[in-house]
């Protein structure tokens, strides 16, 4: 079973990763794959919104006879990786306050009950 994952939440991840330090789009992709599944190309259109907000900058880097982009988070990426991470901690927390309620009986292994 896969929960679905919003695009704040995709904001977050690539912002808090950035946070620790820059990446060009295949590290990130590569990081982020660490903990969901996500193809490459769909890092680069959630990049270009980011920058476009002013969340993110850009340099090269030369690589390999050719220039790799690096992203750096912004100051105004900080910030809104905080709403985001608060959003967040405050989603978990209510649905936390519900699953914990939870008593589900053990099933027949494979299963779903």
């Amino acid at each position: 079973m896969k929960i679905a994952v919003t695009a704040d939440l995709m904001d977050g991840l690539v912002l808090a990763l950035l946070l620790q330090e820059d990446h060009y789009g295949y590290s990130l992709t590569q990081d982020i794959q660490q903990v969901i599944t996500i193809s490459e190309s769909t890092i680069y259109p959630i990049l270009r919104r980011l920058k476009k907000h002013g969340y993110l900058t850009t340099y090269d880097v030369p690589y390999a006879g050719r220039n790799r982009r690096y992203y750096q988070i912004t100051d105004a990426g900080r910030i809104h990786l905080q709403r985001i991470v608060k959003m967040w901690n405050d989603y978990k927390n209510s649905l936390d306050t519900v699953f914990t309620q939870v008593n589900i009986e053990p099933t027949e292994e494979g299963e779903e009950g």
